[in-house]
């Protein structure tokens, strides 16, 4: 089956097994490891990537469904080098720790910050719901947040 698909703006063409996992898919056709996979069952959210702008787990998702969809997936934000400003809230406020549930949590919270959503911290912890941490105890990741939101605000005040 050929899908026709575009991860992080570039044009790609898969051709394969048409229920491959998107998660799968990424990794191994495209090497794309930042997405990473803890539960494989869609409850821990580590594998979220954005479709369209919204955040799913690319753990449930078979590649068939992708036609003419957009994904971004953790890579789209940053590099090593030129890290985006919300991994750089996320170092800074101690949002990262183990590294497993990170790349998630960031795309589902670039999806909030991207929406405009709010700074407030009830409403960005059930923007984040889906996504599970057992080292941080979130109050760092909700912190991280909130700072982005917050700076661009200010950002768009001054404009």
């Amino acid at each position: 089956m050929r899908i026709k698909l575009t991860i992080n703006k570039k044009k790609r063409v898969y051709e394969g097994a048409p229920f491959k996992r998107l998660i799968d898919v990424l990794r191994e056709n495209y090497e794309l490891t930042g997405t990473k996979e803890g539960c494989g069952e869609g409850e821990c959210g580590a594998c979220t990537v954005l479709v369209d702008g919204d955040p799913v787990n690319s753990c449930l998702i078979p590649v068939a469904q992708m036609n003419g969809r957009r994904i971004e997936t953790v890579e789209s934000l940053g590099t090593p080098k030129s890290l985006h400003r919300l991994q750089e809230s996320f170092l800074r406020e101690g949002g990262a720790q183990c590294g497993i549930c990170t790349p998630g949590m960031l795309m589902s919270a670039w999806a909030w910050i991207s929406r405009g959503g709010s700074a407030r911290p009830s409403e960005i912890r059930r923007a984040l719901a889906g996504n599970l941490c057992r080292c941080t105890g979130y109050q760092h990741i909700v912190n991280s947040v909130i700072k982005i939101i917050k700076e661009r605000k200010r950002e768009s005040r001054t404009k």
